[in-house]
């Protein structure tokens, strides 16, 4: 059993809307109303959480109308230029609202906004604030300063900065699941992202901060954590003494603390690296029934001179013994992962790569994209964006056709089993029908049972599924 070092220091979810608070005492409201929407990955979302509560200490109140607010943010995305085309979109809908209310304050946060400040204080008139990932804690200085007549900007990035002692609010929570973040940055510098750009190097968040962290969540009724970095697997903490350091927290020795936290309590991650994912993580997920049998693994390429040229530090031959552990070590795992087509230079034979390797691993799940040049980033400076978009949208299209099968087939394996299920509320579809995600993350519907409510574990017997859903009933 690992355990915390004693020196080391205590600490006392495409939209959000309002917020929940998770034992924080009631401040005195100062009638200003704030409305928070964010984009892209679960970290935005995570980090909204932090706003809301540095907001909300300052007497914010939230809402779920942005038509009523008078602070609008938007937690931004650079990943994909899609992304940022919808972020200026909303802020010209956001321009109506304004005129109405000339003393709204409207703000562009995270890692758009570290990367394309001048842009948003010169172009886009309606923006008043813009506020990088690391500055947070500034925001109620920075709306004061627009309350002076005053445009504002704080984009720089910290070495420090983990708002380990903050207690996020839970924006349109479920009261079910939860995001817990455990580091910043990024110290990878694959060729396409602009992330270590944006959110500076990497650090980690002291490890009792973040199992008092998952003890609040539970104590407060939540059944499930998500335990989120750009890269988990690099996770280490070691706490300074008067004579060094304590011996390192890794990720292994994370997991098993907030495994500890309760078996009722169950625990995923996101995202995993696989440069340094390890069998001491795979085999603790095993030691733990509460420790969630999925793993999200990018491949990103399966050809590994793409790889190479990506700068993701592993090739082909490496990732797939990774795989190889992974179904050795947790048999019943399941595995997803981030694919992008027609990178810069990328030929039809190393295309074929890539779909052999999803042949080799048949992923549950899969995120996977068009090659987009983003502004600033390695490969936009040393390669040419050459493969034409005709041949790029064709090669995902059979990415995408390959992964329905694949995640078709997998769900097939579950069916004629019973799976454990944290209900996490009623289907979008059907009032009458509870949906909750099983073991390896899917999605499993099935009818509601009076004796059994929202955040209670279920026993489902799997009957059938479509292309992404399993569809069954509760057994006792």
């Amino acid at each position: 059993m690992f355990e915390i070092p004693t020196s080391a220091k205590q600490h006392d979810e495409s939209r959000q809307g309002e917020a929940l608070l998770l034992e924080k005492d009631p401040k005195k409201h100062n009638g200003r109303k704030l409305y928070i929407e964010s984009y892209g990955c679960q970290m935005n979302f995570s980090d909204s959480e932090i706003v809301a509560s540095i907001l909300l200490d300052s007497g914010f109140e939230t809402t779920r109308d942005y038509k009523e607010a008078d602070v609008i943010f938007i937690n931004t995305c650079s990943i994909r230029e899609n992304a940022e085309q919808r972020v200026r979109n909303r802020l010209k809908e956001f321009e109506s609202a304004k005129a109405k209310n000339p003393g709204m304050v409207v703000g562009v946060l995270g890692c758009m906004a570290e990367r394309l400040k001048s842009k948003f204080l010169e172009e886009e008139k309606l923006v008043d604030v813009v506020v990088g990932p690391d500055a947070y804690r500034d925001l109620p200085n920075l709306i004061e300063k627009v309350d002076e007549g005053s445009r504002a900007v704080n984009v720089l990035l910290s070495r420090e900065e983990t708002y380990a002692d903050i207690s996020p609010v839970r924006l349109n929570s479920n009261g079910v699941t939860a995001f817990i973040s455990i580091m910043r940055g990024c110290d990878n510098m694959c060729s396409f992202c602009v992330v270590p750009f944006t959110r500076g190097r990497e650090r980690s968040r002291d490890p009792q901060s973040i199992v008092k962290e998952a003890q609040d969540l539970f104590h407060a009724g939540y059944r499930e954590v998500t335990l989120l970095g750009q890269n988990v697997d690099s996770y280490k903490y070691a706490a300074p003494t008067a004579d060094g350091e304590e011996p390192a927290v890794n990720f292994a020795n994370l997991l098993e603390l907030v495994a500890q936290v309760n078996p009722l309590l169950r625990v995923r991650f996101s995202t995993s690296h696989p440069k340094d994912i390890t069998d001491e993580v795979l085999h603790t997920m095993g030691k733990y029934e509460n420790i969630c049998k999925y793993i999200h693994l990018p491949i990103q390429s399966g050809n590994s001179r793409v790889l190479n040229l990506m700068n993701r530090t592993y090739d082909r031959e490496w990732y797939k013994e990774r795989v190889d552990a992974i179904r050795r070590i947790i048999p019943n795992c399941g595995i997803s992962t981030d694919v992008i087509t027609g990178f810069c230079s990328e030929t039809e034979e190393e295309h074929q790569d890539t779909l052999s390797m999803m042949d080799y691993v048949k992923y549950d799940y899969a995120y996977m994209f068009a090659y987009s040049e983003r502004p600033g980033t390695l490969a936009a400076k040393r390669y040419a964006d050459d493969v034409p978009e005709e041949v790029k949208k064709r090669r995902l299209t059979e990415v995408v056709n390959k992964q329905r099968e694949h995640s078709l087939e997998r769900l097939q394996t579950y069916v004629g089993k019973t799976h454990s299920v944290l209900i996490e509320g009623l289907s979008k579809r059907s009032d009458k029908d509870y949906c909750g995600r099983n073991d390896q993350n899917a999605m499993v519907v099935f009818p509601v049972d009076e004796r059994y409510h929202v955040g209670d574990y279920v026993k489902v017997y799997a009957d059938r599924c479509t292309s992404a859903t399993l569809i069954g009933r509760i057994v006792d």
